[in-house]
């Protein structure tokens, strides 16, 4: 059995081990994970403009990104792959905005220039490595 004052040291012992492996994991996270996985390289003002019309019109808000946003519209990670450039500006600016199984996304009237650059972040956010997420259907469905 342990003293107090040996067990003290144990915790605060095994205390600083661990921080300086967290501290280690997340240096090696930040230096060698992210900008090898998201691509980093390959943002440019097309996609960082396309982030902030994202942004700005909310599209989280009833979007999913990456695993985050909400459940009412599609998920948009890999859009880019399923859908294509074109289907993806056609849905913008749809006349009376577009109503997919019966679900409402209003009309945005974007400009050509800034429905690139929502394509061109959609394609930036669609090649980042995310380990697999979102798993491809198991089903194929006839197209």
């Amino acid at each position: 059995m342990l003293s107090k004052k040996q067990a003290k040291m144990f915790f605060l012992g095994g205390t600083a081990v661990f921080f300086l492996i967290f501290i280690g994991m997340t240096v090696d996270t930040l230096v060698n994970g992210v900008p090898k996985y998201t691509h980093a390289s390959q943002i440019d003002d097309q996609v960082r403009l396309g982030r902030h019309l994202w942004d700005s019109n909310n599209c989280m808000g009833c979007h999913t990104i990456m695993g985050e946003g909400a459940y009412y519209a599609p998920e948009l990670t890999k859009v880019y792959e399923r859908r294509g450039p074109e289907y993806i500006k056609t849905t913008f600016n749809f006349p009376g905005g577009w109503r997919p199984n019966g679900r409402n996304m209003v009309e945005y009237n974007f400009t050509e220039q800034e429905k690139e650059a929502l394509v061109a972040f959609l394609k930036w956010v669609g090649e980042s490595d995310l380990n697999g997420f979102p798993p491809k259907p198991s089903v194929q469905l006839d197209k």
